[in-house]
């Protein structure tokens, strides 16, 4: 994405603001325009996201495991239910994306030793290799999404976004 001044230019969204205002002037379109501006931006982000973890052979659920697992620290190790909390998914979504994973030899179930009926899945040399090579690649990659941005407006837009994630009540700790 290359950096424009958006002040002349107009997107999408204000045709359908334009368009809402014109046969229904009694609705708020100010809300119309944000959660419209949020919602394709976040359909873009996911897009560009997927097409850059497509060239490192993974989906963006694979790479969120592997992610998730690097950034707990070594060993690299967590058990299931931490990485459920972490992936805000159903149990038989995290097996699968497990089992893909275990498949293309990135991560390995192994026994807790401190609870028999638990497994800990835990990053293998490659799947540790693999997120450290597509990490660097990822940052790059956001850091294009946001060229548009100066480092006050991305920060600006960081505090924003916050504010309405927490008053929509995403303030659990993904990791115990």
């Amino acid at each position: 994405m290359e950096r424009h001044d958006t002040v002349e230019q107009r997107d999408t969204v204000d045709d359908i603001v334009e368009q809402w205002t014109r046969t229904r002037p009694d609705l708020d379109v100010e809300v119309i325009a944000l959660i419209g501006r949020m919602r394709r931006l976040g359909m873009r982000v996911d897009n560009a996201l997927r097409e850059y973890f497509t060239s490192c052979g993974l989906d963006s659920s694979e790479f969120d495991v592997l992610a998730t697992l690097r950034r707990s620290g070594e060993p690299y190790e967590l058990n299931a239910r931490a990485l459920l909390k972490s992936a805000m998914v159903t149990s038989g979504a995290i097996t699968n994306r497990v089992d893909r994973l275990s498949a293309k030899g990135l991560v390995e179930r192994n026994p807790s030793p401190t609870d028999r009926r638990a497994v800990l899945i835990r990053l293998t040399p490659a799947g540790k290799e693999l997120i450290d090579a597509a990490l660097d690649g990822h940052v790059r990659n956001e850091q294009r999404i946001l060229a548009p941005l100066d480092h006050d407006e991305r920060a600006q837009l960081d505090a924003l976004l916050r504010k309405l994630l927490i008053a929509h009540g995403d303030t659990e700790p993904l990791l115990d």
